[in-house]
């Protein structure tokens, strides 16, 4: 692509060209791909089939981890945060990650220009079809579905720009030559419109259980529910965001997997607490030149350890995260035992552990420095991909929301209303299921209890991505990072790219002026 086009003029640009894509077969089979050749606006939107071309098509971005620079959700969320440390093979490996991890990031960065422009991608996809589905004549009820999901998948993109960067353009329909260059909306415009879009989607979506073996991975109405609630906790929408989770929960569809061991498993995927994954498979044979038509991810590389483990080195979790995992002493007959909180064993992988089939991590093995080492996507080799370059096809899902996730939303909306008891319930049933000790009642309340609430997420929710974004909504990050700067730091930079090629349309974050 020509640099001197902005990506929303090239995001627009593909409502012209109208690459539809098709599915096929079961379970992460639903994203195998091939173009409809020969197809376009004119000829396309005409059919049941159609729809559902044009549906699954806005699922491919979700896809795209290398675009002008790698990014992912856990690059900010666990480096930028305290939980992980860069990591890799030093300081000039991904230096622009190391200056956004300091807190002195650069607008120039390719990790948030393609963030930026996966995303603005992503919508353009469901913007065309949401404005071509409604002429098809077909079911009705299916067709709702349908733009259902796409109403979905358009406000997880938004809600990853409104959290990373504040305000952004909000595109809600192929843009005319003429419409290019977009101011930002304000981040109440863009929360305004994630909350739309979520409500028309949790109306109209099936819930998980109406869906076969192979449409798994597609949206539902509990995923729609569940990130609905996160709009409204990030907006402190407390009520709002209560409700939403008590929909998730007595909906009957999802429950907590007795063994959290099981959760970040190959046979884990998509188990009765996913509320939705990204779905990747490695056997797609996508290669670093191809990467929209890869169904793997770059997490698993990215993660692994170095040397002997064929990894990259990223998101090494820090001393302060794995001291956050209670250790307490039970009495088992005469004897005092230390306890230690089995989710740091499922979390993190410490010099000595067998990484699975890998074999010992030492310091010779990794021939890196570090004690810690990253776990829930440090998948094993039996698993590399079997055919083709393994870096882009790693096979495991990203666990985008979770049940304990909703669970934990639920106990911190209850507790700002007021509501200990219910609140203390549900941060009980997390705790029991991880087979830690739960709170006896009345044991916390108020800002106290709210405290063990935020443990409860860092802990259950380690090394997933959500720390840096929760510590930013809580209000806490000046006090628990350092070199965080308020009025700054909370925001990520508009790319500088974007800024140059709206003509003045775009404006800067403050602090990276």
């Amino acid at each position: 692509m020509n640099q001197k086009a902005t990506s929303l003029t090239w995001l627009a640009a593909l409502a012209a060209m109208v690459v539809v894509l098709a599915s096929t077969g079961c379970s992460k089979d639903f994203l195998n791909r091939d173009p409809y050749i020969g197809s376009s606006a004119g000829n396309f939107y005409q059919t049941a089939d159609d729809a559902e071309a044009a549906t699954i098509a806005c699922y491919a971005p979700l896809q795209v981890e290398i675009s002008d620079g790698a990014h992912f959700r856990w690059y900010f969320g666990d480096i930028v945060g305290d939980d992980a440390d860069k990591g890799g093979s030093g300081d000039t490996d991904e230096p622009d990650l190391l200056e956004f991890e300091n807190f002195f990031g650069d607008p120039s960065s390719g990790i948030v220009l393609g963030e930026w422009k996966t995303a603005y991608k992503g919508i353009t996809y469901c913007n065309i079809a949401l404005q071509n589905i409604p002429g098809i004549e077909m079911d009705e009820f299916q067709k709702l579905a349908y733009l259902g999901e796409a109403k979905f998948l358009r406000a997880y993109w938004y809600f990853n720009l409104v959290t990373t960067f504040g305000g952004v353009p909000l595109v809600t329909a192929p843009l005319a030559p003429s419409e290019y260059a977009q101011p930002r909306a304000t981040a109440e415009e863009v929360w305004a419109q994630i909350v739309a879009d979520l409500e028309d989607a949790a109306a109209n979506l099936p819930e998980k259980s109406a869906y076969s073996v192979s449409a798994t991975g597609r949206a539902t109405r509990g995923a729609a529910n569940a990130l609905l609630a996160k709009a409204h906790l990030y907006q402190g929408n407390w009520s709002e965001c209560r409700a939403r989770c008590e929909e998730v929960v007595g909906s009957g569809e999802y429950f907590l997997d007795p063994n959290y061991g099981n959760i970040f498993t190959e046979a884990g995927e998509n188990g009765p607490g996913s509320i939705w994954e990204i779905q990747y498979a490695n056997n797609s044979g996508g290669n670093w030149g191809a990467q929209f038509w890869s169904e793997g991810t770059y997490t698993n590389v990215f993660q692994r350890a170095r040397g002997t483990f064929a990894g990259y080195g990223f998101n090494l979790p820090t001393q302060d995260f794995v001291d956050e995992f209670e250790v307490w002493e039970e009495q088992i007959g005469p004897d005092l035992i230390e306890k230690v909180d089995p989710r740091l064993g499922y979390t993190v992988y410490q010099l000595g552990d067998n990484a699975s089939d890998w074999g010992q991590l030492t310091e010779d093995a990794t021939g890196m420095q570090s004690q810690y080492f990253p776990r829930k996507y440090f998948n094993p080799a039996s698993e590399l991909a079997p055919f083709g370059d393994p870096n882009p096809n790693g096979g495991s899902n990203d666990r985008v929301i979770r049940l304990a996730d909703v669970l934990l939303m639920h106990a911190e909306a209850c507790n700002q209303l007021g509501d200990d008891a219910t609140a203390m319930a549900s941060l009980n049933l997390v705790r029991s299921r991880a087979a830690v000790p739960t709170l006896a009642a009345g044991s916390a309340a108020g800002a106290a209890l709210l405290d063990a609430i935020y443990h409860e997420r860092r802990v259950e929710l380690g090394l997933e991505g959500h720390r840096f974004f929760d510590l930013v909504r809580q209000g806490r990050a000046a006090d628990v990072l350092e070199g965080f700067i308020p009025g700054k730091s909370e925001l990520f930079p508009i790319p500088t790219a974007e800024i140059t090629l709206s003509n003045g349309a775009l404006t800067q974050n403050p602090g990276y002026e």
